[in-house]
């Protein structure tokens, strides 16, 4: 075993990385066995639909995780930013462009929140997202008046939006646009998060805060700005969710909080902070996409894929906290 973590290539790529790539190919092979239909190119579609939203939920929430935080608002905000900017467009008339840009808007507005009360009032982040939850949940159902928004399709005038999310081409062919745009934002904020001093100051502070704030670093700002571009990705997760979907419920999206902090864990991130790795996330989202996808293609209860994916988490936090033990 020591060989091979200590292999140049696999290094390069990351043993945890190499493994869970590994455990994506297994599911994929075991579902195809178990379900035929699993290698039809339209449930290939359906799992990639799921994992564009889940996947800029996990960008942002791994921001947070990095420094030690936690955000469990970012299922309710994505809803919330979906039903405002999907009542703006179906019931007032509002154009398609600003009301994309309202959901981005919403998503920063709670990250702002919870960045300020966390970072400057001294909060702790779990009781702060958690009511930022609520909120979200409330926000969203008051503006709608607890009424399902569907936004429109692709056919109509306005439906164009869908085409970030599925590319329709002349003859029928769909292209899983989406998944390109991931793949780049994940390139883009993996970048900031290893490769700028915004992201370097990030991770810091979730190795050693106090060690950081006596160095004559502003903790507070980097600490905010962490929790923004998190409420700034559950905006857009917002867009490629009614862009698959269309259809919002009042009042929902609490599982995906989890489904993405699962992700983002599975993938090397660290709970206790100072650790986190985009590309890691990006790979657990497709596990969960895959297992979601899976489950229903085999008609299974989609309630086991709850219990599957808690015990995900435990098994990935069991392994990170071992994994520190080990070092210190």
């Amino acid at each position: 075993m020591d060989k091979i973590k200590n292999n140049a290539l696999v290094k390069k790529i990351g043993f945890n990385r190499l493994v869970l790539c590994c455990v994506l190919l297994l599911m994929y092979i075991v579902f195809a066995i178990l379900s035929p239909t699993f290698l039809s190119y339209n449930r290939i579609l359906s799992a990639l639909n799921y994992s564009y939203f889940l996947g800029f939920l996990a960008i942002g929430v791994t921001f947070v995780i990095a420094t030690g935080g936690i955000d469990f608002s970012i299922g309710p905000v994505m809803f919330a930013a979906a039903l405002i900017s999907g009542h703006l467009l179906t019931k007032s008339g509002v154009p398609l462009p600003v009301c994309l840009l309202v959901s981005v808007l919403v998503g920063v507005i709670y990250g702002v929140i919870n960045g300020y009360l966390v970072a400057y009032c001294g909060l702790p982040s779990f009781i702060t997202s958690m009511a930022s939850m609520q909120m979200a949940k409330g926000a969203g159902s008051v503006f709608t008046k607890t009424q399902t928004i569907s936004w429109p399709q692709a056919a109509e005038a306005s439906g164009w939006y869908r085409n970030l999310v599925k590319f329709r081409t002349a003859g029928g062919v769909q292209i899983p646009t989406g998944l390109i745009i991931l793949v780049i934002a994940m390139i883009i904020f993996s970048m900031i998060l290893t490769k700028t001093k915004a992201g370097r100051y990030i991770l810091c502070l979730g190795s050693n805060k106090e060690a950081v704030r006596l160095s004559g670093v502003n903790v507070k700002k980097w600490e905010m700005l962490a929790f923004v571009i998190c409420g700034m990705c559950a905006g857009i997760a917002a867009i490629f969710f009614v862009g698959a979907y269309t259809t919002i419920q009042p009042g929902l999206g609490d599982t995906f909080n989890n489904e993405a902090i699962a992700s983002c864990v599975m993938g090397g991130t660290s709970m206790s902070g100072g650790l986190a790795s985009i590309g890691g996330s990006f790979i657990g989202v497709m596990i969960i996409s895959l297992l979601q996808e899976g489950i229903l293609a085999m008609g299974i209860q989609k309630d086991w894929q709850y219990v599957i994916t808690g015990v995900i988490v435990l098994v990935a936090v069991t392994a990170d906290i071992r994994s520190r033990r080990r070092k210190n």
